[in-house]
């Protein structure tokens, strides 16, 4: 086992804990899992989100107090965002195709369509909303004879009320709020917060500008601490990587012991929503599989197929397990510095920003998801709202905190745009969490794949 490469040894534990996880729920150990196998996830995730924080503050630091040209630090960033915007606009209109292909919510019973449809024009009706295809069901005599679609259970309607709670902030925000909000009032607040991200980055960007502005022996003392602070976190980065497999073991345990009681009850849950899980899973595969390592190769000629999976394999296993880009973070620093040759100057600056905005796979996800909803109401959406999807789901994307099930809230905002019942994400809730870990892969691939393309641009890749 000592000789195994450390993404075997991750994918070993993930295996593992899926199989403990259904082998447990067949035997009754659920609530022994719940109790004294995930608290060890749990803790996993937070060593993680407390060196990813520091890290990122005295990488940025580190690697632009070292630039003297600042012109530089300008194009990297021009180069950083255009990247990640045409990566998040691309993966909205891969899913938005896909959908449209398959129509995942049209293979639904057609019973069961028309009561959700009717179910839809009572809601619209009640809120005062506009019926975006301009069908009226509910006074055609043809449908007189369906109910109403079934009324959400209690814990739905409180899952429901807390996610469209915070997406209003979201939605009453001004067209600046996102400006406001990357400027800290209070940096030790910002620092132990994992949602205040973008204040840390600021934050890091400035002090670096200011100290790589002022001559070097005065500074000398302040840059050799923050070179020094920089090298711990990353010793404890490989430290904890060394017990990843046990502690991943125990998140997979534990995610999959929550979702039902029995194995049948989470087969069954996936049944349910076959086709929009199947759906949104080739768009997602196909990002990773095709579309990132396609662009790479596009800049990076030597850097073949199964090289660069290798060498990313424990960024993106770590992304699996802990569902959080926030989390994956430092691992995915040391796997693009180490593995694919970025220098630190690229990677301090390009994968933080790309852990709190690249949201790839949270935007797929919502394009997917909000169409699916339509087509299971049977709502016919034009070509334009579907547009409306496409420009809401990529802003969407950059206030998406990198903290699980993000995505759900900003949903909340996508479905509002287009005039359509938010409370609908109690649909997909229950297959949420499994997705939700896949998307998480698609974003942190696609950070390391822009970060890669920045260092090649910039003459900052060390190719071997």
């Amino acid at each position: 086992m000592k000789k195994l490469p450390l993404h075997v040894k991750i994918m070993i534990g993930l295996l593992a804990g899926i199989i403990w996880a259904f082998a447990s729920s067949a035997l009754g150990w659920n609530q022994f899992t719940i109790d004294w196998i995930d608290p060890f996830g749990q803790i996993f995730i937070r060593m993680l989100k407390y060196i990813a924080v520091p890290l990122v503050l005295f990488s940025i630091i580190s690697g632009i107090s070292g630039l003297k040209d600042m012109s530089k630090l300008g194009r990297m960033g021009g180069k950083t965002l255009g990247f990640y915007l045409v990566t998040t606009v691309t993966a909205v209109g891969i899913g938005l195709l896909l959908v449209n292909i398959i129509q995942p919510g049209a293979l639904v019973d057609e019973d069961s369509r028309i009561k959700n449809r009717l179910s839809y024009e009572s809601w619209a009706n009640s809120n005062g909303v506009e019926i975006l295809d301009g069908k009226n069901f509910t006074n055609d005599p043809t449908y007189s004879s369906y109910d109403r679609a079934a009324e959400m259970t209690e814990e739905q309607k409180k899952m429901v009320a807390d996610k469209q709670a915070a997406a209003m902030a979201n939605k009453d925000a001004g067209p600046m709020k996102f400006l406001i909000d990357m400027v800290p009032q209070n940096i030790v607040t910002s620092l132990g917060n994992d949602k205040l991200m973008l204040q840390v980055i600021f934050f890091g960007i400035f002090f670096g500008i200011c100290m790589a502005a002022l001559p070097d022996e005065k500074v000398a003392g302040l840059s050799s601490f923050i070179n020094g602070a920089n090298e711990v976190f990353l010793k404890m980065v490989d430290y904890v990587m060394k017990a990843a497999p046990f502690f991943v073991f125990c998140l997979l345990a534990g995610v999959v012991a929550k979702m039902a009681d029995t194995p049948a009850e989470v087969i069954e849950i996936f049944k349910g929503l076959a086709t929009y899980s199947v759906t949104l899973t080739i768009g997602l595969l196909f990002l990773i599989f095709v579309f990132y390592p396609m662009i790479v190769r596009l800049f990076v000629k030597s850097l073949k197929y199964k090289k660069f999976f290798k060498k990313i394999s424990p960024a993106q296993l770590m992304a699996f397990s802990t569902s959080s880009s926030a989390a994956a973070l430092p691992v995915t620093m040391e796997c693009v510095e180490d593995n694919l040759g970025v220098s630190k100057n690229v990677s301090s600056f390009v994968l933080p920003i790309g852990a709190t905005v690249n949201m790839d796979g949270t935007s797929l996800y919502q394009a997917v998801a909000v169409v699916f909803m339509a087509q299971l109401h049977m709502v016919d959406l034009s070509v334009t709202q579907q547009l409306t999807i496409v420009l809401t789901a990529t802003l969407a994307s950059i206030g998406s905190a990198a903290v699980p099930s993000a995505g759900l809230v900003m949903m909340v905002v996508v479905l509002q745009s287009v005039g359509l019942n938010p409370a609908w994400i109690a649909i997909i809730f229950p297959v949420d969490r499994i997705l939700d870990m896949l998307r998480t892969v698609v974003n942190v691939t696609g950070d390391a794949t822009v970060a890669t393309i920045v260092a090649k641009t910039e003459g900052e890749l060390s190719e071997d």
